[in-house]
């Protein structure tokens, strides 16, 4: 990152930039620490006539959790029923095996001192065919109203999801 530093011009705008990356770098080790192993940030217009055009953002994870071993239909529900604040749960059986999908809307506390813009998570679980381990998918907004879409694009996702190496199919 130093280059990318260096071409910046001295000064307050700088010394934001690097606050900034500070604070993603932050946000980037404490998703490591809960298994996360990819991210990916959204930013898109919000097209829906009665959305004004205004910014959506998102940002997808995908996290590995060892589980104990279990039929894959088992971990599946075991999963999404033991998640704190589930919502709109589902069971799948998606390409990869059986999955489930919950959602949870969390606000931040006013003590929190955070905005008090709601947050919707959806997650996807699918049990890998080791037993010993599952991905989870996870889309997160603060466009709570596009609720449908979102878990749409995540159910996508998961329908896409494959647990072989597309390097041994060769």
């Amino acid at each position: 990152m130093a280059p990318l530093v260096e071409t910046m011009p001295d000064g307050i705008v700088r010394q934001q930039f690097v606050a900034q990356l500070a604070s993603a770098r932050q946000l980037l080790w404490a998703l490591r620490e809960v298994g996360t192993v990819h991210c990916a940030l959204g930013i898109h217009r919000d097209d829906v006539v009665d959305g004004g055009g205004k910014t959506l953002h998102s940002l997808f994870t995908v996290s590995w959790r060892d589980i104990a071993w279990a039929p894959r239909s088992v971990s599946a529900a075991r999963a999404v029923a033991t998640a704190e604040h589930h919502t709109h749960v589902e069971y799948l059986d998606l390409p990869s095996g059986p999955a489930a999908m919950g959602e949870t809307v969390r606000t931040p506390s006013a003590e929190s001192g955070l905005p008090s813009t709601a947050l919707l998570q959806i997650h996807a679980y699918l049990p890998h065919p080791d037993h010993r381990r599952m991905a989870v998918l996870t889309l997160s907004t603060t466009a709570v109203q596009r609720r449908s879409q979102y878990r749409a694009i995540l159910l996508g996702i998961a329908e896409l999801t494959s647990f072989t190496s597309p390097l041994n199919e060769a």
